[in-house]
């Protein structure tokens, strides 16, 4: 084995890639919050959340390896290095460096064969994906809602993946800001000005109220509530930016929006004939 043989992954994309890769057995420490795959869980320690870790408990494990992500963490990293601990913190938000990222962590644990050709496999899916939708008859608006208390819209690889399931985000000048800060919606009344035709919801960890969101002042306005198009999708699945959001949140996605462009279908047609 070379490379790095004692990981500990402080968010769940490096344990799901590792996973994937065959590279399990470095790992010797995880996310609390990590579901995939479900048998880390079960192997693995827990030691860390998203905003805070158990550093005694990582140090005790000596690791030869300690994998976080973004600025977020920073203060984790920063106690790590002091006490002698390599720390690699990834910052990518976009489809495209998600997949990079995989090749770098393939590259870093001395598998960069392997995780080319799995980085090569999501591409494939992702372009499949595109190409199956490209047919639709109308593109619908989506609005991303990352967080409710404040209203927090879709970060950038979550915009490009509606995209690629045949959608639109109407926020797309928010994604591009990588803080949730910068993607707090201080007027509400914006999506409704934007009218989406399907509103997704993914509260980072709590049950999207599709009800709660309807019921917002003037939102039955919007296309999307009188249309009953609230859909949950979970923030295991979308959220983290790793194998997860670009096959089972990329494809839920998309089955949302075939199913709304079936059910408008008819109606397209009366206007284009109109």
């Amino acid at each position: 084995m070379t490379g790095p043989r004692r990981i500990v992954c402080l968010t769940e994309e490096p344990t799901e890639t590792l996973y994937a890769l065959g590279e399990q057995d470095r790992i010797v420490g995880i996310s609390g919050f990590t579901v995939r795959p479900a048998t880390a869980r079960k192997e693995k320690p827990k030691v860390s959340a998203f905003t805070s870790a158990k550093i005694g408990e990582i140090l005790k494990l000596e690791p030869d390896f300690v994998i976080g992500f973004s600025d977020i963490q920073a203060e984790i990293a920063s106690e790590l290095i002091k006490r002698g601990v390599e720390v690699w913190i990834s910052n990518h938000r976009s489809v495209a460096g998600i997949l990079d990222y995989i090749r770098r962590l393939g590259a870093l644990v001395g598998a960069s064969d392997k995780a080319n050709a799995y980085a090569d496999e999501l591409q494939r899916g992702l372009e499949a994906i595109a190409a199956e939708v490209a047919q639709l008859p109308r593109r619908p608006k989506v609005y991303f809602e990352e967080w409710d208390e404040p209203l927090i819209s879709g970060i950038q690889w979550v915009a490009e993946l509606i995209r690629i399931a045949g959608g639109d985000d109407i926020f797309p000048e928010r994604a591009a800001e990588s803080l949730a800060k910068q993607r707090i919606l201080e007027d509400p009344g914006e999506v409704i000005r934007r009218a989406p035709d399907i509103i997704l919801g993914s509260w980072c960890g709590k049950k999207f109220q599709s009800g709660k969101v309807a019921g917002r002042p003037g939102w039955d306005a919007i296309p999307a509530v009188r249309d009953g198009e609230l859909h949950e999708i979970k923030s295991p699945i979308i959220l983290q930016p790793g194998p997860a959001a670009l096959t089972e949140g990329v494809r839920e996605i998309a089955a949302i929006i075939q199913r709304w462009s079936r059910a408008h279908a008819g109606i397209s047609a009366g206007k284009t004939r109109d």
